[in-house]
């Protein structure tokens, strides 16, 4: 799940690809949240609230969620693999994982998240991180399948 659309063609051509390659092995979907409009005279904390309330109604009961935050667990490909591979057989309903808005989760969604992880300590992109994160599920699958994608 994404808050905002992804602009640059370039990265959705790529997302898409990976979003193909995933569903070779597992049901995935990259659920775009709509950014919110007239934030000019929202402070930061009032759009994360708005983006907040629009990503509650987007969640199911039972939903594991996962934020990707720069304050989250970072692994090596090989721990995210095991990671994806524990957190599918122990949860019930849908592992969502979470790309925030420009000022990353209000409050009550930090709370809501069972997970918090890290792609880097760089800050980098939300829509270069959708390509990064997708790629990186795609390399978890292929791990996982015993596939020569990932090389260690």
């Amino acid at each position: 799940m994404v808050v905002g659309r992804t602009t640059d063609k370039h990265f959705t051509a790529s997302i898409e690809e990976y979003v193909a390659r995933v569903n070779h092995y597992i049901p995935f979907s990259l659920e775009v949240i709509p950014e919110l409009r007239s934030t000019r005279n929202l402070s930061e904390a009032a759009q994360k609230e708005k983006e907040g309330e629009l990503i509650r109604k987007a969640l199911q009961p039972g939903d594991y969620l996962v934020l990707l935050d720069e304050h989250g667990a970072e692994m090596r490909s090989m721990e995210f693999a095991r990671w994806m591979q524990k957190r599918m057989a122990s949860s019930p309903r849908r592992l969502v994982f979470l790309v925030g808005g420009p000022y990353g989760f209000s409050p009550d969604i930090y709370a809501l998240g069972q997970e918090k992880v890290s792609l880097s300590q760089m800050t980098l992109s939300h829509q270069m991180i959708r390509l990064l994160f997708v790629e990186q599920i795609y390399r978890a699958m292929t791990i996982l399948h015993g596939e020569p994608y990932h090389h260690e």
